[in-house]
């Protein structure tokens, strides 16, 4: 079965000396690197899930807003496409 929910979170990107860093302000251990922007973006999208898995085991509260999915709704998302 496919998840019907999302999680609505701001990760913040910056530059650092080996490419970019990507972090969720108020999660502990969600960041990420990556070579660019995208590839530091879904790292940390990839570690935020297993943050929030391991919190949702333990029964612990997210923390953030989530958005149900239904026939009837849509989510409009911005995402960094680098480009040249």
């Amino acid at each position: 079965m496919k998840p019907n929910k999302a999680l609505l979170a701001s990760i913040i990107i910056q530059k650092n000396d080996d490419g970019y860093l990507a972090t969720l302000p108020g999660v502990q251990g969600a960041f990420a690197e990556g070579d660019t922007v995208e590839e530091a973006l879904f790292n940390c999208v990839d570690v935020v899930k297993l943050v929030f898995e391991f919190r949702k085991e333990r029964g612990e509260e997210l923390g953030f807003n989530t958005f149900n999915f239904n026939k009837s709704n849509t989510m409009t998302v911005a995402v960094p496409i680098g480009i040249s």
